[in-house]
């Protein structure tokens, strides 16, 4: 949790809240969705997510559009422009972890982190999403 909250202090500032960044990295991680599918994954409501979701849309981060098969439904999925925004947050956190690793960590210590990291990405999607820890 500590480290979490350090990479989250360490993240770029693009105006979006932590619970956006979030709904980026759930759609990044499963592709086209819908808004109920990303209220289960993310143990909310999707009445919580709407102003979110809305917000994402016009910023144009996301997109949304009517299912073919079932028209009361919407579909969302990322835009290049989310998807460049996600890219650029994780690789500014994974420098900043990387640098802060190699200055304070044995070679040994290290490692073990490199080898112990697909273990916790297995941990961290249980439900068989493969993906990066990073939100």
């Amino acid at each position: 949790m500590a480290v979490a909250r350090q990479m989250r202090r360490h993240r770029p500032d693009h105006g979006l809240t932590l619970t956006q960044m979030e709904l980026l990295g759930e759609v990044s991680r499963t592709g086209v969705t819908t808004p109920a599918e990303l209220g289960a994954r993310l143990h909310v409501r999707v009445q919580s997510l709407t102003d979110s979701i809305n917000d994402l849309v016009r910023r144009g981060l996301i997109s949304r559009r009517p299912d073919e098969a079932d028209r009361r439904r919407q579909l969302i999925e990322l835009t290049a422009a989310g998807v460049a925004l996600l890219e650029a947050d994780r690789a500014e956190r994974d420098e900043w972890l990387y640098n802060t690793m190699r200055e304070n960590l044995s070679e040994l210590e290290f490692g073990l982190l490199v080898l112990a990291a697909p273990v916790l990405r297995k941990l961290a999607y249980t439900d068989g999403k493969a993906g990066t820890l990073a939100v």
